[in-house]
């Protein structure tokens, strides 16, 4: 099959403000524009963005999937609308939308890939077709690693694909930890259980403690910013400690920090962090899942142990007393970004997976068996 004339769907649910989903905006953009794949990507919500990340991309949004009662009928609404040119194959991007994405393919008797961004729950059971199901797409080694683990995923069909960043991007940093001013210390991304807010803020008054100037700031969404907001009021933390909420580019928060922390209890790769790092930005993370790809203590980032809040503190208060191996260890976080992480490697390597199983692509009598 000619590259020109493979068609893909990317199928996602509601697109929010985080690492997956500026990935997903970076194929979708990239894939017509330097291979010449056909796109659509079809999500029930995509107002969370702002319209400048959109623009240019074919966005269907079809916000029946999201309401329980016309969910199934939504379906074959969108069933009967790609019917009339169905794509070459389907990608399902999040697992939320796994189940739609499983019918849709039997429906239209089309391959389709699965991307893991995260590990999998306990008990998790994912609707899956043997037959139809081409790829198992992680973004680390250690969500590869624990599908390996289970029998109903054939090895010989999960493969590793990073996320890719735009490393063109070129931050300001000559005031980075500069004298003349508070420095700051900041995390970004979704403000969820497993991405442990908690023990950063725990780790603030610490923090404090060596530099009473400090500041803190929490950029992002989720259903823990009440949880977390209270804690700060607990600790007394309000004046240091900012929620910067209802952004559309977690870049603007990341480019007014010093210091970048990912204090996740559990981590697929670190997306947000990459951005941080290609940004010059000193990272500490916690030892967690794929963080290890990225960061080489003492050489690309700093690691602590994941719940570790004295652990966390002493690493920032490192970072701060010494602010020209801040600097340092920021430029060597960037460059090894832009050498292991490019979004051109990433797009390259999409494409390539999708024209292989277009190719493997089975006949309706195998789909039918």
């Amino acid at each position: 099959m000619a590259s020109q004339e493979l068609s893909v769907l990317l199928l996602a649910g509601r697109l929010e403000v985080r690492g997956r989903t500026s990935q997903l905006l970076q194929l979708a953009r990239r894939l017509p524009e330097s291979e010449g794949i056909k796109v659509q990507l079809l999500c029930p919500d995509s107002s969370r963005l702002g319209k400048e990340q959109t623009q240019g991309i074919n966005v269907r949004e079809a916000p029946a999937l999201e309401w329980p009662f016309l969910r199934r009928a939504a379906w074959y609404w969108l069933y009967w609308e790609l019917a009339e040119s169905p794509p070459d194959l389907i990608h399902v991007y999040q697992r939320r939308v796994l189940p739609f994405g499983t019918w849709l393919a039997r429906k239209l008797r089309r391959p389709y890939v699965v991307t893991f961004h995260d590990f999998l729950r306990p008990g998790e059971r994912l609707s899956i077709d043997q037959v139809l199901c081409r790829r198992y797409l992680a973004v680390s080694e250690p969500i590869r690693d624990e599908l390996f683990t289970h029998p109903r995923y054939p090895q010989e069909l999960i493969e590793v694909i990073h996320s890719g960043i735009d490393t063109q991007c070129q931050a300001e940093t000559s005031d980075l930890l500069s004298p003349g001013r508070a420095p700051v210390v900041g995390t970004a991304g979704p403000l969820e259980a497993d991405k442990g807010h908690d023990v950063f803020i725990r780790a603030t008054p610490l923090i404090l403690q060596a530099f009473p100037g400090t500041q803190f700031v929490i950029a992002g969404t989720g259903p823990e910013e009440a949880s977390l907001r209270n804690l700060v009021r607990e600790l007394r933390m309000s004046e240091q400690v900012t929620f910067v909420s209802g952004m559309t580019d977690l870049s603007v928060a990341i480019e007014a920090m010093d210091i970048f922390v990912l204090p996740s209890l559990r981590q697929g790769l670190g997306t947000i962090m990459l951005e941080a790092m290609a940004r010059h930005r000193p990272v500490i993370a916690t030892q967690s899942g794929g963080v290890y790809r990225i960061v080489k203590d003492g050489e690309t980032g700093l690691l602590v142990p994941p719940s570790d809040s004295p652990a966390l503190a002493r690493r920032v208060i490192e970072l701060l007393s010494h602010p020209e191996a801040a600097r340092q260890l920021g430029q060597s976080g960037r460059d090894h970004v832009c050498r292991e992480f490019p979004v051109e490697d990433m797009v390259a390597r999409t494409a390539r997976m999708y024209r292989s199983v277009a190719a493997e692509m089975p006949s309706p009598k195998d789909v039918d068996a």
